[in-house]
């Protein structure tokens, strides 16, 4: 039986209490009303299962009970609307950091992160609403492949993703991981709240730079080279037709024989 009470961070915004659930619809959906609760705010939602988790542009997000971490938190940033995609650029940071004693990855924009040839680990999934000018509350979804073995895999991900165990060879402490991911989202939130930004970290830290890329807008396919993301975390791409900047899009494919899409 896990433990997960020794990742608890008492006293801390983020991780000061630990709800965990063998199966439940989305841990995001429950961060969000937990938000309304008693000492909501920071509170970690973990399930061994999920069964309408949500994966970005409305996929499903899958994964097999007792092998990775599947947790949300949910917030009251004390930021500007306009922050919010540095918020998404600071929490990929932080799940990079966590993983860091495991393997060296890298940030696929907006929020993935992947091997060095392109093999997914981990997701993220950010959902915010707003007041006025300010983020009323942002709900943080992170997915990380821990334990998971390519051979137990789906095989329509099998092919473009990897986890923690299959990197190093051996099994990763989930609680362990789960501890140091909070501690170190808790710390780029707080940076941020104090106007340090999280932009040059997230640069070195960017896989897409320089690469071919193909992106689809929903209605708007476009195909340029990566120049790298601006000050709020939008990507900036060199078309034929000239520099576009995109808020948001997902990257459906890279010109590089070594680079897989997850």
């Amino acid at each position: 039986m896990i433990d997960w009470n020794a990742a608890v961070r008492p006293g801390a915004r983020i991780g000061h209490a630990i709800e965990t659930h063998d199966s439940i619809g989305s841990t995001n959906d429950r961060a969000l009303t937990a938000l309304s609760e008693p000492d909501g705010e920071g509170r970690v939602i973990l399930a061994e299962l999920q069964v309408a988790g949500r994966g970005r542009r409305g996929r499903t997000w899958e994964s097999p009970p007792g092998r990775n971490l599947t947790v949300s938190v949910a917030l009251r940033p004390r930021l500007d609307a306009s922050q919010a995609g540095r918020l998404g650029m600071a929490a990929a940071l932080a799940l990079r950091t966590a993983c860091e004693p495991h393997a060296a990855l890298a940030i696929k924009w907006p929020n993935d992160l992947v091997t060095a040839d392109g093999r997914k680990v981990a997701g993220l999934l950010l959902e915010t609403a707003l007041r006025d000018e300010h983020l009323a509350h942002v709900v943080i979804g992170m997915g990380l492949n821990v334990n998971w073995r390519r051979t137990q895999m789906m095989p329509e991900i099998a092919a473009s993703a990897t986890s923690l165990l299959e990197l190093t060879g051996h099994e990763v402490d989930r609680v362990d991981l789960l501890r140091c991911l909070l501690i170190a989202l808790d710390d780029e939130v707080t940076a941020l709240e104090r106007d340090q930004s999280p932009l040059d970290r997230f640069r070195q830290a960017s896989w897409l730079d320089g690469r071919a890329v193909a992106v689809s807008l929903g209605g708007e396919r476009l195909e340029g080279r990566v120049l790298g993301v601006n000050e709020m975390g939008s990507l900036v791409l060199e078309t034929d037709a000239g520099r576009r900047v995109l808020a948001s899009g997902e990257v459906v494919r890279v010109s590089d024989p070594a680079a897989v899409i997850a």
